[in-house]
């Protein structure tokens, strides 16, 4: 839930969503309209996409519970370097170097004054050799939260990181359209393409091929002339077809 999610937004669901869904078992066998309407706020839907899928994984090959090795945890859907390192670290108090924004923040400030363009295989070994192998876990718990409080006291230093993107503004871009498709659609049973498309409201070559997009991903899937939420995360499927 946190990832690109402002920790306020996320405090608002992350019980909820829990009371919703207590462990990967209920999560595996729910509903995908269920957990995406449980999800719908946090945005970047692709991550409750994601968290179904890892739950059906972790149910069918880990006896539901999650592996604390940070090369399985990659090869889950959804997880890279840092989620895997952060779920090291969090839930298995294990020493593992890994880097996110917070802590970016942290090392540049300390460590690269003045200097633009840091990448973090320079910033890497400086976490290395500050980690505190004995209690990895309160570690990164002060520098993320130091992370946080710098952005709030200072210019952020993650406009000096060679990795600062800006992000692109929300209105009217692919993501807010594939936002509007999904809530149409868990605001419906099921809609044609013609009044999915209507209901949407945005340009209907955009949204369309946006639409032909979600199916193939595996958050929509068609019923003779009709789409609807997949019924759970399986694979990505296969584009709109002419019933």
């Amino acid at each position: 839930m946190l990832q690109q999610t402002r920790v306020e937004r996320v405090a608002l669901k992350y019980e909820p969503f829990l009371n919703a869904f207590p462990d990967v078992w209920s999560l595996a066998r729910a509903p995908l309209r269920d957990i995406m309407a449980a999800w719908q706020g946090l945005g970047y839907n692709r991550r409750a996409l994601a968290l179904q899928r890892i739950a059906r994984q972790l149910v069918a090959d880990f006896d539901g519970r999650l592996p604390a090795s940070v090369e399985t945890l990659r090869t889950f859907p959804g997880i890279g370097e840092a989620t895997a390192g952060a779920l090291a670290a969090f839930a298995f108090n294990q020493p593992v170097v890994f880097i996110e924004t917070n802590i970016r923040r942290v090392f540049i400030h300390c460590f690269f004054p003045g200097q633009s363009g840091v990448r973090d295989r320079e910033i890497l070994p400086l976490v290395d050799q500050t980690l505190d192998r004995k209690q990895p876990r309160p570690w990164y718990y002060a520098l993320m939260d130091y992370g946080s409080m710098l952005k709030r006291a200072a210019p952020n230093p993650n406009r000096r990181s060679a990795h600062h993107q800006r992000q692109a503004p929300f209105a009217d871009s692919d993501r807010q359209i594939r936002g509007l498709i999904l809530k149409a659609l868990l605001g419906s049973p099921a809609l044609s393409l013609e009044d999915l498309v209507k209901t949407v409201g945005k340009n209907p070559e955009r949204t369309t091929r946006l639409i032909h997009t979600l199916i193939k991903e595996g958050f929509l899937e068609q019923e003779g002339a009709h789409l609807r939420i997949a019924s759970s995360a399986q694979a990505p499927g296969t584009d709109f077809r002419d019933p």
